[in-house]
């Protein structure tokens, strides 16, 4: 699979395929995420602009390496992997209210300056907004379909999605992936694997939840995969 830059014609092609990185679900939201929603988001949000592309040393002040994380949740992840690594700035994508609202009072409670949240798509995120060569490492952690059954086949580690990610990040940057779903496992091993840009750090699987690069911490997903028995897995790829 080739990633040299995408051509318009190529980007409208993908635009036709309504490829999105979430499946539609209702959530129930708390008052403290809805207040947070209203009161603190317009602190770390960046606004979606598909003509404006993201300049990361405006939105943080400085030039420091940049990550993103494609799917925050709740944002326990990311907020205990950027408070461990000041040094860093992430940039989150999350389209669910909950999730955004409990993302942006973590962020705030614990004064963390170098996080930022698009509340939008990260596809469009992606294809839109972040420049190539711009990204120095990916996280995607847990990005089940739900349900499970039912969206099987929609699931966002996959060839077209991966052919919009690789040319945004660096050469040497890193690509870290965790599921608890073996199936999901075997198929994001199979799609990182045959991109010809990307080497696996270790054969398979990663140790987990420890990495040569950034530690992840242990989640409820972990505590669920290891409660039904079926474990979880972790992929760290680097782009060559």
């Amino acid at each position: 699979m080739s990633t040299e830059p995408l051509t318009p014609e190529q980007i409208e092609e993908l635009k036709k395929r309504h490829i999105r990185s979430f499946c539609m679900r209702r959530g129930h939201i708390s008052n403290a995420q809805e207040k947070a929603l209203e009161e603190l988001l317009p602190l770390y949000e960046i606004p979606y602009d598909a003509n404006q592309m993201f300049d990361a040393v405006k939105t943080f002040g400085n030039n420091n390496p940049l990550v993103l994380e494609i799917g925050c949740g709740m944002g326990e992840t990311t907020a205990a992997i950027a408070q461990a690594h000041p040094e860093i700035n992430f940039i989150g994508c999350e389209v669910f209210a909950a999730g955004v609202g409990a993302l942006s009072k973590r962020l705030h409670d614990m004064n963390l300056k170098n996080v930022r949240i698009f509340r939008h798509d990260a596809v469009e995120v992606v294809r839109d907004m972040l420049e190539d060569n711009s990204l120095d490492g990916l996280h995607i952690f847990f990005p089940d379909p739900w349900r499970k059954a039912r969206h099987h086949k929609r699931r966002l580690i996959n060839e077209s999605f991966l052919k919009l990610l690789v040319p945004k990040m660096k050469k040497g940057a890193y690509f870290h992936c965790a599921t608890d779903w073996e199936n999901y496992a075997e198929q994001m091993l199979e799609v990182l694997s045959a991109e010809p840009t990307l080497e696996n750090l270790h054969e398979g699987a990663a140790p987990q939840p420890e990495n040569p690069l950034i530690k992840r911490p242990t989640t409820k997903f972990n505590e669920r995969g290891n409660r039904l028995g079926h474990g979880c897995w972790d992929f760290v790829f680097r782009k060559i």
